[in-house]
């Protein structure tokens, strides 16, 4: 292999549950790799893809950004390490009896998902340090040794710690940090991960992250063997929407939990702005699942750190995504009812759809194989061929008394919809918003079959189809900046002394953080504030008129303020961020056009009760300017779009796809 001088490579991968998606700029130019994932050991087909991307373009340096699904099927699959938890004498049941709130105050058959860490691994030390940070009680040399002596007893394979108020005094952390060291166990201490209030949220994030450790530590490890060959650099895309060092993910792998889709967020924020679109809702469809987000592209992505994953809190920032059990790869079943289902349960990579070759049961993309939706030899821009005979057979198995194999698929096709429709107005219609205010922002491998009829379902009048839409989170990854939030809780008037020297505190401490990274970073200060006596906290930009702001806020947010009321500082928080990064991208003069020259095929598509006639297009083969009607099926590499009858596509000059509708073919009455 020659390399080339002086050239730095940068290679953004996101590992979903059936594909790899892998992205980099070569000579300019976006480059695209798509191979199956391989979910026993995902370091495989990572390691795969950048061998090939190195000996095709060479490079003299090479940073690998990844979004991750480690951490996260660890959690839902509860296969992470044994824990021993440590927390004040007195509080070691905190994570089992977490909240007494209900979702559903009703439902006496709901069920609450068992604690992560064991009754006999739940430690209590001796001591107390009070909501000031003063020290009313040290722990001994004898409780620490006795300490020592249980979480060593307990086979445990990782600690975490959270002491009732360490984040106004850490000094007790500190001290159990020093006698558990001898160990050799990964500590997770609540004053580094979390140090904010909420005993239960505090502890139950503390606690994933020490469940995740283990494992995440041991992935990274293989993977950063297996790069050492390049002398490659890796960072791991956050829940927050922001990279991280590998080491320092490796020691709070509960930041990525979100990691593959938060890579969504952030690419379908890049396209939107260069498009000159504000208001989306992106729709992120890809083998086993989807997730949405409802954004707007002048302002920062909106986090959250009131998360929960698989029924437990995660207090740390995420993104506000909203993800539904349903995905190319979701299974169709019929229930005791004789009623027909779609997902969760998921062919993922192994063995994938029946299409694919060795799967047995339908799928979403079985469906639209025998709808037409998807063409047999124009998969994965033609490498790889799909077995409709084998999807045929496989539907036929489902059952349920359908009229025919078509009228099964389009049951399918419909079921799917709705339980991704209903995720669209979770982030939409739920919170205020119409969302035929917005464009429909879709992609993953599966996104572009289904968005037009979703749009349809919202009245939604335009979807936006990004360049390369199978692989966007992973341009979203390659796009984002290294990002991190600091924070403390400090329960202080708004006109304390200590607010400056806390920000100034926090400032340090990024700062610090951020040289390790080898990066300087811009900070923005923000605090929660709340009325005295209230429950919850609404954050504010920190400066002159914060206060102000905030009563604005709370009158907008819930329906009054009070300006008379005493406010109270909550938390204070510092982001940094240091930008990486984007070259422009160049748009191209339209040129009007029919999108003749990209017509590859006739061909015949299953909708709306019979089959119609339809034209198969390559993506790769339009120009800025075409536009033609439906229905149509465009091929790429990365996805496939479904143009259906009454909508219109148009190619943008970026290359993205407009598809617009007609009136009558949406649905006028989105609330209901």
């Amino acid at each position: 292999m020659t390399r080339r001088p002086n050239q730095r490579l940068i290679i953004a991968i996101d590992t979903g549950g059936t594909f790899t998606d892998c992205v980099y700029r070569a000579d300019g130019k976006l480059e695209v790799l798509k191979l199956p994932s391989t979910p026993e050991n995902p370091a495989a087909a990572i390691l795969e893809a950048i061998e090939k991307i190195v000996q095709r373009v060479g490079a003299n340096s090479i940073e690998v950004r990844h979004g991750t699904t480690v951490a996260t099927n660890a959690l839902l699959e509860r296969k992470g390490a044994r824990v021993a938890f440590v927390t004040t004498a007195g509080f070691e049941d905190t994570l089992a009896i977490g909240r007494q709130a209900r979702p559903s105050l009703y439902d006496w058959d709901l069920h609450r998902p068992a604690p992560i860490v064991e009754e006999h691994s739940c430690f209590g030390l001796r001591e107390r340090i009070g909501p000031d940070g003063a020290v009313l009680h040290p722990p001994t040399k004898a409780a620490l040794k006795e300490l020592r002596r249980q979480v060593q007893s307990s086979q445990a394979e990782s600690v975490a710690v959270s002491l009732l108020f360490s984040f106004a005094n850490p000094a007790h952390e500190r001290a159990i940090e020093s006698a558990l060291a001898s160990l050799g166990l990964p500590l997770s201490l609540s004053h580094q991960i979390l140090p904010e209030f909420r005993e239960f949220e505090r502890a139950s994030t503390v606690a994933l992250n020490a469940y995740l450790s283990p494992s995440m530590a041991s992935y990274i490890g293989s993977l950063e063997k297996g790069l050492a060959k390049w002398h490659a650099r890796l960072s791991i895309m956050q829940s927050s929407g922001g990279i991280l060092s590998a080491r320092s993910v490796a020691r709070e792998p509960v930041r990525t939990i979100l990691s593959g889709p938060a890579g969504g967020v952030i690419g379908a924020l890049s396209v939107a702005r260069a498009a000159g679109i504000h208001r989306v809702i992106s729709f992120d469809m890809g083998g086993t699942s989807t997730d949405v987000a409802l954004l707007d592209a002048t302002g920062e992505p909106p986090t959250s750190t009131e998360g929960e994953v698989a029924g437990l809190p995660i207090s740390v920032p995420m993104l506000d995504i909203h993800t539904a059990g349903a995905g190319g790869g979701s299974l169709a079943w019929i229930d005791a009812a004789s009623a027909l289902q779609v997902g969760p349960q998921s062919a993922g990579a192994d063995p994938g759809p029946a299409c694919y070759g060795r799967g047995e049961h339908a799928t979403v993309t079985d469906a639209n194989l025998i709808l037409g939706r998807l063409h047999p030899a124009h998969f994965l821009g033609g490498a790889m061929r799909l077995d409709e005979s084998r999807s045929r057979r496989a539907l036929g198995s489902v059952g349920g008394g359908f009229r025919s194999v078509e009228d099964l698929a389009e049951g399918i096709v419909r079921v799917a919809n709705a339980r991704m429709e209903s995720a669209l107005r979770r982030v939409s219609i739920e919170r205020g918003h119409d969302p035929r205010a917005f464009t429909l922002l879709a992609f993953g491998g599966a996104g572009p079959l289904h968005a037009c009829a979703l749009a349809s379902a919202l009245g939604i009048r335009r979807v936006l189809v990004p360049a390369v839409p199978g692989a966007l989170s992973a341009l979203g990854i390659l796009h984002a900046d290294l990002r991190r939030e600091f924070s403390r809780t400090v329960m202080l008037a708004p006109g304390s002394p200590r607010i400056n020297t806390v920000f100034r505190e926090l400032e340090e401490e990024a700062r610090k953080a951020f040289h390790a990274e080898g990066s300087r970073p811009t900070l923005t200060c923000a605090a929660d504030l709340r009325y005295q006596g209230q429950g919850y906290e609404l954050r504010i930009g920190w400066g002159t008129g914060a206060v102000t702001r905030f009563h604005r806020l709370h009158a907008r947010a819930y329906g009054y303020a009070d300006s008379t009321r005493a406010v109270e500082i909550v938390t204070l928080r510092v982001q940094a961020v240091a930008k990486t990064r984007r070259p422009k991208q160049p748009q191209v003069a339209l040129k009007r056009g029919d999108g003749q020259s990209a017509r590859i095929a006739s061909h015949r598509v299953f909708e709306e009760g019979r089959w119609r006639r339809a034209a198969i297009y390559d993506r790769t083969l339009l120009r800025p300017g075409d536009r033609f009607s439906g229905p149509a099926v465009i091929a790429e590499l990365s996805a496939t779009t479904y143009l259906p009858m009454g909508w219109a596509a148009t190619v943008d000059g970026s290359g993205n796809l407009l598809l617009t509708a007609r009136k009558s073919k949406l649905n006028s009455g989105v609330p209901r």
